[in-house]
């Protein structure tokens, strides 16, 4: 294996080994908060970033299982002849297990949203409208259910975080899929806008935009630790986890690098190499709409013309070899 892919490997595969420090993914699931409580309204400033959760190690392989039966599509691209001659083992079912999309496919779907606390009915709807508004071009859509959801929202401790796509079908039926700490409805629009937006990507099965591998090299680790420390308390292996580990640019399904994503923390220029920030996003963009579009194309919507780059079929080559 050459040392590139080794390295490539390595850092998902920490990935997936630190995902036991973070939270709801160890072994033992945090325990969630239920029923009635007085929640706080949340500050941008004072509340962590979304911290995407990853299910225990012991359910990785079996939750890649799922995500390709649900879309084929989801299994990784291993390139067979190039990893072969490189020393990759790919029938390593682990190896495959952290590098497995998490996409529903391109089937509509309504996935079903329940509520963990006791919460107004405005606030519901109004929550439930933010997470639709992807449904501008994705052919995915949430609907509100009086029992056990698909979706299931607290507004309990714990900061902002999603399961990934398909993942949330391993989460026990007791907990939560995601987590909007303190949520009601004095929270600013702005907030509905940047958090929800973004954590219901994640449910979708995107990714966090600032792990490309363009922008994770823009920041330095050192100031990043220290940053992410004093700033949250996000302890290394966090750090190194939702901030540092570039995601595998072959195995995205994507569009070019966009740091004004709603996929994308702001990060600031304390932490960059070059002092410059990475801008993050605060809304839904035209090109997450256009990715949305393509990952779950929506009847009617035309994302882009296959047509442009083509050619008619009587001119196709006909190949013998």
């Amino acid at each position: 294996m050459s040392q590139n892919n080794q390295g490539l490997y390595e850092a998902i595969a920490k990935l997936a080994e630190v995902a036991n420090g973070l939270g709801n993914s160890t072994e033992d699931f945090d325990e969630e908060c239920k029923g009635d409580q007085k929640l706080e309204s949340p500050s941008h400033k004072g509340v962590p970033g979304c911290t995407l959760k990853f299910l225990p190690k012991r359910l990785l392989v079996e939750a890649a299982k799922t995500a390709t039966k649900i879309n084929p599509v989801n299994a990784p691209l291993l390139r067979p002849v190039v990893a072969l001659s490189e020393g990759y083992h790919v029938t390593d079912p682990f190896r495959i297990a952290v590098m497995t999309s998490k996409y529903w496919g391109p089937t509509p779907r309504r996935l079903t949203v329940s509520f963990m606390e006791s919460t107004p009915s405005d606030l519901k709807a109004r929550i439930i409208s933010h997470m639709n508004a992807w449904t501008k071009t994705a052919c995915i859509s949430f609907i509100e259910t009086n029992g056990t959801g698909d979706v299931r929202i607290s507004r309990g401790p714990g900061g902002y975080y999603s399961y990934l796509g398909t993942d949330i079908l391993h989460i026990p039926k007791n907990r939560q899929t995601m987590n909007l700490e303190g949520f009601n409805m004095n929270t600013p629009e702005s907030e509905y806008k940047r958090v929800i937006r973004h954590e219901t990507g994640h449910t979708l099965g995107f990714p966090h935009e600032h792990m490309r591998e363009d922008l994770v090299a823009r920041i330095d680790p050192v100031k990043a630790y220290k940053w992410f420390l004093e700033t949250y308390g996000w302890d290394p292996p966090t750090v190194y986890a939702q901030v540092l580990t570039p995601l595998d640019e072959a195995s995205l399904v994507g569009t070019p690098v966009d740091q004004t994503s709603i996929m994308c923390y702001q990060l600031p220029g304390l932490i960059t190499k070059d002092g410059n920030p990475i801008l993050g996003g605060t809304d839904i963009n035209p090109t997450d709409y256009t990715f949305a579009g393509k990952i779950y194309p929506k009847s009617g919507y035309v994302v882009i013309s296959q047509e442009q780059d083509g050619w008619a079929e009587s001119e196709d080559v006909e190949v013998t070899v």
